[in-house]
């Protein structure tokens, strides 16, 4: 009788069992179905996302590099590819590349510490092209230190290496005309004008004469109408400023002012060796100064920190800031990415307080 009694149990006990089991499973195949539809749509949006995005470009911009002097020095106790070292992989995502060249590149003498004429040896080049430097402006108070000569070989060079530059040519008309640029079905318009107030007039480009460009009002209006007719973004390089200087001049905000008036997306200003502020105008951006990238200022703070910025531009003709990342150069050539207060106080000083709208 108790064995009966004992398999009757055991019967029961498995019955349960696959009734638990079964009911486990449907309500498994019910939470599924419940998912499915979910699933499929985010699949769906997925897919759908990705054909509707805007095409998009990354520019990154930085301030001045310059390749002589103490840098020159201390490439030649490291190598070539060393003031590049700490930040090569962050260039190097981005589409275009824009820096501002303040050397001619040139076979020459050495130039000695405390020099204020520069020359980077060709060989250098190939550095700009293996950091994805894409264009360069010329149009500063030193691409004419070695004269018309050294402006060709500067010009000889990059054309060999395949990269760009602007506000620089073999006449005015080159030298004031803007230079395109390709990337992901947009097409970008690069102008570049210097300051004739701190620069030699014989630099300046004229009628078969090579140079380079200076700023002017006039020039720079025909200009920037003729790009916008061919390019879906049109971006202006301006060396001017004080130098060392924190805040914008009343001149540097006027010309800055006055290239988004004209049709301009985007200033990038740099011969202070110091950051300056980022305004915000017009729904475009003015970076007044971004200070020193490749340098060997290393007598003051200021004069060792800098910003870049990664800048992203769609088919749609919207811009926007992704991110700008303060720096500190080291060693007198190498910018090295910093974080926490130090980081933070660089981008205090880059922090425009106002939306201007009006040139107020």
């Amino acid at each position: 009788m108790k064995k009966k009694k004992i398999g009757t149990i055991f019967i029961l006990i498995g019955v349960i069992i696959i009734l638990a089991v079964c009911f486990v499973l449907t309500q498994q195949n019910k939470f599924l179905k419940i998912l499915e539809p979910y699933q499929l749509t985010a699949n769906l949006s997925t897919v759908s996302s990705s054909k509707i995005l805007p095409k998009e470009t990354t520019l990154i911009a930085v301030g001045d590099v310059m390749l002589s002097r103490g840098v020159a020095v201390k490439i030649k106790e490291n190598g070539p590819d060393y003031p590049f070292l700490k930040v090569q992989d962050y260039l190097k995502t981005g589409d275009i590349v824009f820096a501002n060249l303040e050397n001619p590149i040139a076979e020459g003498r050495t130039i000695k510490p405390g020099e204020m004429f520069f020359r980077a040896d060709p060989n250098l080049v190939s550095e700009l092209k293996d950091n994805n430097f894409s264009i360069l402006s010329l149009a500063n108070n030193h691409s004419g230190n070695f004269g018309t000569d050294g402006l060709k070989q500067t010009f000889q060079y990059l054309n060999e290496a395949g990269i760009k530059y602007v506000g620089a040519g073999e006449n005015y008309e080159v030298a004031n005309s803007p230079v395109f640029l390709k990337k992901n079905g947009l097409t970008f318009a690069f102008l570049a004008y210097d300051d004739i107030n701190f620069t030699p007039a014989e630099y300046g480009a004229e009628e078969g004469k090579v140079g380079i460009a200076f700023f002017d009002q006039t020039e720079m209006s025909k200009a920037v109408a003729s790009a916008k007719k061919q390019a879906d973004f049109v971006i202006i390089s301006m060396h001017f400023g004080n130098e060392y200087q924190p805040l914008p001049s009343t001149q540097q905000k006027e010309w800055a002012h006055l290239a988004i008036d004209l049709g301009a997306d985007l200033v990038l200003g740099h011969h202070p060796h110091v950051v300056m502020p980022i305004e915000e105008y017009k729904d475009k951006y003015i970076f007044y100064s971004l200070g020193n990238f490749v340098f060997d200022q290393m007598w003051s703070r200021s004069t060792r920190e800098g910003i870049i910025a990664k800048i992203i531009f769609n088919e749609k003709g919207e811009i926007k800031i992704q991110e700008v990342k303060p720096f500190l150069i080291n060693d007198y050539c190498q910018p090295n990415f910093i974080n926490g207060e130090e980081g933070a106080e660089i981008l205090a000083r880059a922090a425009w307080p106002l939306k201007s709208e009006n040139g107020d």
